[in-house]
């Protein structure tokens, strides 16, 4: 596996652009196993795939603020992205373990890795609660969403290292789909900050699945670019009315 993080400086919009550009490169071979990180400059506030924006955020609070929501090709619940708010993915092909040949396996193959890597960071113990949740203190610190295709798979989330969670109740309602573990807190009392600085958590997840020093896959760079014109920068793609296929099974 290579590790990376996405090239320049660029904006949330197109940091989805590549975490989709990237899966299509392992799905048509032209690369292998991916890991990469980014962090949004601005804040944003991104929903997932099967949601509707007007449900999931209070869109008269990130007008007035100027903040954009954006909607991303995976499952999942909405988010706030920012400074603070470390993100990653890994692409995989499926069949070089047989636990990526289904949802539940793959979550545990990607969380143990992740979960490991956390636990190595802070003292008291980490947890997958949920799905795919990572829970520290009992305060949840990553969440997680899964893409699935033919022969890939892309698995990506965040990690709070230094968000300003005063924002997430401000652009965010209580969330429509709640796990059990969360007993209806609020924000304020559900989310919380690692008291680590990213570049121990990159090193931390990049240890914990082997990765080695690498460069994007040649072709992600122009797909990036015509998914970000088509789809992510489109507001027809948040409106829930894109012209892509739907992206098969999420988690």
């Amino acid at each position: 596996m290579v590790a990376f993080d996405l090239p320049g400086q660029p904006g949330p919009a197109e940091c989805m652009a590549w975490d989709e550009a990237i899966l299509d490169a392992v799905e048509h071979g032209e690369c292998g196993p991916a890991l990469w990180f980014w962090e949004s400059p601005i804040p944003c506030v991104v929903v997932g795939y099967g949601q509707t924006p007007v449900r999931e955020v209070h869109l008269d609070a990130c007008e007035a603020d100027h903040v954009p929501v954006l909607r991303r090709c995976s499952g999942g619940g909405t988010v706030v992205h920012g400074p603070g708010c470390l993100s990653y993915g890994v692409a995989l092909p499926i069949d070089i373990h047989p636990d990526l040949e289904t949802i539940h396996g793959t979550n545990g193959f990607v969380m143990s890795r992740n979960r490991a890597a956390l636990q190595s960071l802070v003292e008291g113990p980490v947890e997958v609660r949920g799905h795919t949740d990572l829970v520290w203190n009992q305060r949840k610190v990553s969440g997680n969403a899964q893409r699935r295709k033919r022969h890939a798979l892309l698995f990506h989330g965040t990690f709070l290292h230094a968000l300003d969670l005063s924002l997430v109740p401000r652009w965010l309602p209580q969330p429509t789909s709640q796990p059990d573990y969360r007993d209806h807190r609020p924000h304020s009392e559900f989310i919380a900050n690692l008291p680590c600085p990213p570049a121990s958590i990159r090193r931390a997840i990049r240890l914990h699945w082997l990765a080695s020093d690498g460069t994007p896959p040649t072709t992600a760079a122009t797909r990036a670019r015509q998914l970000l014109a088509e789809r992510y920068s489109n507001p027809s793609w948040l409106n829930g009315r894109g012209s892509a296929p739907r992206p098969g099974t999420l988690s």
